[in-house]
Formats: C-alpha cells, sequence, structure tokens
C-alpha cells in the first residue's frame, strides 16, 4: 500500500516521544507489533496527514474578537461531538490570527480535544481556527477523514492513555506526533465511512425518540402531579406550614472526632437527597456524635428539604423519611402533625409555579437558602386526610409506571449506545 510523506508538522516544540502505548484498538503510540487485519496496516498518522496545532489569540485585545472568522472551542467540541461543525460560538478575525499562533485550517479538517476534556472530535464544514485545546489533522488524499474522526470516536475514552498530568489530563504534541493507526486503502476507507454514516443516522434517529419519550413520560408525571394541587376539589385550604408542622434544624459532628463517624446512625447531607424516600445514606454518625454536636435526629415520616445550596438553583430538594436520620445545618425537618399525610405534603412543597419553580424554590426568592421564616410562612393546599391518601395512593401509582417506563428508555438508550460501539470495534478491527 503505498503512502505519502507529508512536510514537516506545523506544530513545532518537541520531537515525538520514542515511548510505545500499545493499541487498544486502532490507535497506538510507537510502531505496534500486532498483526495488522487483512489488507490493512500500521501507519504514522503524520505520513498520512499534516498534524496542526491552535491557538487562542490574546483576551486583553477586545479587537482581536468578534469577526467573521470561526474559532472552535471546547464547548464547540462538546456540542459538536462527532459531527461536521458549521459555525462556532466566538469568532476571531484577522488581526487575531496575525497575531497570534492560531491558524485557518482548512475545510474537513480532523479536530481532536486534547486538554482537560479529551476525546471530542468534530470536522471542520469550512476553513476554521480552534484553540490550543486540540490536536488538529488535515488528510492528505490517502486518508478519509471522516474515517479517521470515527476512529478518534471508537476510540473513546481509551484516548485518555494517551494522555498524562497531575491536575488536568492532557494528550501532549509528543505522543501525538507518535500516534500510529491503523488502516486500510481509502476505497475501504470511505466503504466503511459509507456503513457508519448509515448506521449512525438510524442510530441517532432511535435514540432522539427514546430521548423524547424519557422527557414524555416525566412531563407527563409532573403534569399530572401540579394539576392535582390546581384544580382542587371542595373543602381543600391555604395553610401555611408553622400551622401544619413542627421544625428543627441539624448540624456536622466534628470531622477531627473519629467516634463520631463510626456509627450506624445515618447522617443526610444535600448529596443524599437525590430520591423522594429516603432510608440509607454516604456518611453514619455515632449515638455519641447526636449527643455531643448540633445535629438532630428527625424520626420515620418527617420530611426533610434543603434550604441552603445549589441544589435550589434545580428546585428544592425534599426527601421523606423512612427511618430515622439525623442531618446537616443545610436542611430543615419537618415534621408533620397527626392529621396531616407525610407524602402527601411532600408532594405538595414539589408542585411547581411560577415558570418551572416549586413551592420551596419559589420561596428562596431566587437565591441559594431559604431563611426559617419564609419555611414556617410556605403556604400550602391541604384537604381532609381521606381525600390526602386518595391522591397518594394514585400519585404513587402513576410514579411507579413512570419508573416502569423511565426504566424501558433508559435501557433501550444504553442498548443503542453498546450497539454504536459495537459496530465502532468491528470496523477498526476490520470485521465490518
Amino acid at each position: 500500500m503505498k503512502t505519502v510523506v507529508l512536510r514537516v508538522t506545523e506544530t513545532g516544540g518537541r520531537d515525538a516521544t520514542t515511548r510505545y502505548i500499545p493499541p487498544k484498538l486502532a490507535l497506538a503510540v510507537g510502531m505496534p507489533a500486532t498483526l495488522a487485519p487483512k489488507d490493512w496496516r500500521w501507519t504514522p498518522l503524520t505520513e498520512l496527514a499534516r498534524l496542526e496545532s491552535g491557538h487562542t489569540p490574546s483576551r486583553k485585545h477586545p479587537e482581536y474578537w468578534g469577526g467573521t472568522l470561526p474559532w472552535i472551542g471546547i464547548q464547540d467540541a462538546k456540542t459538536n461531538h462527532g459531527r461536521c461543525i458549521e459555525d462556532t460560538q466566538e469568532k476571531t478575525n484577522e488581526l487575531g490570527i496575525e497575531n497570534s499562533s492560531a491558524r485557518i485550517l482548512p475545510e474537513n479538517t480532523v479536530c481532536l480535544s486534547r486538554t482537560a476534556s479529551v476525546g471530542y472530535v468534530v470536522v471542520m464544514g469550512h476553513p476554521m481556527a480552534t484553540s490550543q485545546d486540540f490536536v488538529n489533522w488535515v488528510c492528505s488524499k490517502y486518508l478519509d477523514h471522516n474515517f479517521l474522526k470515527y476512529l478518534f470516536i471508537a476510540e473513546g475514552e481509551e484516548l485518555l492513555r494517551f494522555a498524562s498530568g497531575a491536575v488536568h489530563q492532557t494528550i501532549y504534541f509528543p505522543e501525538a506526533k507518535a500516534f500510529h493507526i491503523c488502516h486500510p486503502a481509502l476505497p475501504e476507507q470511505q466503504r466503511i465511512v459509507g456503513i457508519l454514516d448509515e448506521a449512525f443516522d438510524g442510530l441517532a434517529i432511535a435514540t432522539a425518540n427514546a430521548e423524547q419519550n424519557l422527557r414524555n413520560v416525566r412531563a407527563l408525571f409532573e403534569s399530572h402531579l401540579q394539576s392535582v394541587f390546581t384544580q382542587r376539589g371542595k373543602g381543600w385550604v391555604e395553610k401555611p406550614l408553622w400551622k401544619l408542622c413542627t421544625f428543627s434544624s441539624g448540624g456536622t459532628p466534628s470531622k477531627t472526632n473519629r467516634s463520631y463517624w463510626a456509627g450506624t446512625i445515618p447522617w443526610v447531607s444535600g448529596r443524599d437527597m437525590k430520591t423522594t424516600r429516603l432510608s440509607d445514606t454516604a456518611l453514619h454518625i455515632s449515638q455519641r456524635a447526636v449527643d455531643e454536636s448540633s445535629t438532630r435526629m428527625a424520626p420515620a415520616g418527617s420530611l426533610l428539604t434543603l434550604v441552603r445550596g445549589m441544589g435550589l438553583a434545580h428546585g428544592a430538594q425534599i426527601s421523606e423519611l423512612m427511618v430515622s436520620c439525623a442531618f446537616n445545618q443545610d436542611i430543615r425537618a419537618i415534621q408533620p402533625e397527626q392529621n396531616v399525610v407525610p407524602r402527601f405534603l411532600l408532594f405538595a412543597l414539589r408542585t411547581r409555579i411560577n415558570h418551572g419553580e416549586n413551592v420551596l424554590s419559589n420561596a428562596a426568592h431566587g437565591t441559594l437558602k431559604i431563611d426559617m421564616d419564609e419555611l414556617r410562612n410556605v403556604e400550602v393546599p391541604i384537604p381532609i386526610p381521606e381525600e390526602q391518601r386518595r391522591i397518594v395512593r394514585t400519585i404513587d401509582d402513576l410514579s411507579s409506571e413512570t419508573q416502569r417506563l423511565e426504566s424501558i428508555y433508559q435501557q433501550k438508550l444504553a442498548a443503542l449506545s453498546e450497539l454504536k460501539k459495537s459496530l465502532l470495534r468491528q470496523a477498526f478491527s476490520g470485521q465490518l
């Protein structure tokens, strides 16, 4: 198979590394001893494509920005991963290019992110520049650019084996200069690309349909939940929480006292509150920790609500305790009175109002904190206990069906993702 040696790489800097990182599929650093599939061969990527770096024009010069020349950043690659990119969030101009190491690269250049977000792949839809977060490959007539795109996508998380760094994993240019790929002749590359293009188009449609179905199922549940509290029957009254519940605050036992953190009592923090029913937690404390610190116990049947932290930015987090728990200072315990069904109160507080905010998030008034007075004065619509219990049964039945359907669609999405990976493995092991 004839190849062509391209002109010297434009990246400058250190030479290609001499170390060897063996292939997992069709990409290695250094020449592998692994046999290639029939009619395939291992070739240094720099013999098939010109390696180019990117750069960021100085942010201290606003005159370098806001032009018409597309400039690819990490967010662009994330948004367009696996696709041809036609536009970018930011644009530079001729002045920015002239006064930086950035270069305008040709259409069909393959860009691979190499820094903290390793593995995003895009193909330039027309001439563009990139940031220094990419290694860019201008393919010769012996390498189909989409074949190289799919090869990088097929490697996926395995690309991290070429990266290094104590804080952020980065594929450095000595490794990129030493990339070797396994490939067939151009006509076979194009045949493989055609099969993958057709298959991935179908998979994209199936994935989009499954994702939409998943959104629809969740939206139906939220719509029903909201309708319960907006289309009320007779006998409902609005009451502030302080007339329906008692409240208590929590705390955190000293982290330096190991005996406090060697018990069996669940201790709730914001990260535990991802479900409406809470029966266990990531951390546990001892009875001594409860006795000697500001943390408090809340009995089973209480509600815990987050009153401080980033969780409020995404809708207040509320959980019903299925077992007695202690909790931290970012949480308040709400203990309903005897004629209030705890789970009904939970659903009432989850009801969305005012452009998607739920009742408790609305009480925060756009901040990341709900004061005790605000919490106590939250107004809740409530019917008689018998009606509360009927509503809870109906909502729980719908919730169970929602979870069942969610599981089906999530399994379908996982199967589609695995099928995509399987196709790529077959394609780059000569089995497609």
